[in-house]
């Protein structure tokens, strides 16, 4: 048996998994120093351990070394200065060289060895130019990456139109694509400036919420069906999925909201 703890670097970012001893106590919302293919670096905690059989165990996992202590604290505090400045860099070099790209994060490796910058752009961008004078300005390995527009709302981060901080950015580990039957499934209005976020992509809410319309869907009774309730029979005249109930109109110009646990269906196959 070994314990394997979840860990994300960037908020909403992808989920990786570690290996931790049994003599390091590790607790979600813990920042940690792990082992990486490309060296040492800081991660947050989000998955909290638990123990894994050797087998299912993923080959080649890495562990966590040790729970962040205040000098590697320190460190990263002085990696975020030093990112702010190399963007800054960049972007000027982007603007001198004419390239139409949009410099959105730079990111350092904890040694500060490597600088990796993300982009966006509308057409593939030929930036060996870029590479050259950051190489020459920074005097350090230098990676460009090319984002999405959802990538780009995770890492820059916001608010979305329901008033929350953005889900992208929000919920760890979670990249599960979003797609249009989402919406469907929820009788949205296929428009898009109703359904996309600030990325000009779909919302990430969707997937969220589907589940619950789904369910929903297969428990409740159809709008216009007559039902019994514990008023008497009636006739569905409107559905309350976030409710998980049905409007009834049981006596004529007076309908009452059911719950499916009132009308004996919330454990049942799908009613017509």
């Amino acid at each position: 048996m070994r314990k394997v703890v979840g860990v994300v670097f960037n908020q909403g970012g992808k989920l990786y998994q570690f290996a931790v001893g049994d003599e390091l106590e590790v607790a979600v919302g813990d920042r940690v120093v792990v082992a990486t293919s490309k060296g040492h670096t800081v991660g947050r905690v989000v998955h909290a351990p638990e123990e894994m059989e050797d087998r299912d165990v993923p080959s080649g996992i890495k562990n966590v070394l040790r729970v962040a202590n205040q000098e590697d604290l320190e460190r990263l505090a002085r990696n975020k200065t030093y990112e702010a400045e190399a963007r800054k860099i960049c972007e000027d070099l982007v603007a001198d060289l004419g390239l139409e790209m949009k410099v959105v994060s730079a990111q350092c490796s904890f040694d500060l060895s490597k600088v990796t910058f993300c982009f966006c752009a509308e057409e593939r961008v030929d930036f060996r130019a870029l590479v050259s004078r950051l190489n020459d300005k920074l005097k350090k390995r230098v990676e460009l990456r090319q984002i999405s527009a959802r990538d780009e709302a995770r890492l820059v981060g916001g608010y979305g139109p329901c008033g929350r901080r953005l889900c992208c950015a929000l919920f760890a580990g979670d990249q599960e694509p979003v797609s249009i039957r989402m919406a469907k499934d929820q009788n949205l209005p296929l428009n898009p400036s109703k359904i996309s976020g600030i990325c000009g992509r779909l919302m990430c809410c969707l997937k969220y919420e589907r589940d619950t319309y789904v369910r929903f869907k297969e428990l409740a009774p159809r709008k216009g069906s007559v039902v019994s309730t514990p008023a008497g029979e009636g006739k569905v005249v409107e559905l309350l999925p976030t409710r998980e109930s049905v409007l009834v109109e049981v006596a004529e110009g007076h309908p009452t909201a059911f719950t499916l646990a009132e009308l004996g269906l919330d454990k049942e196959e799908s009613h017509d």
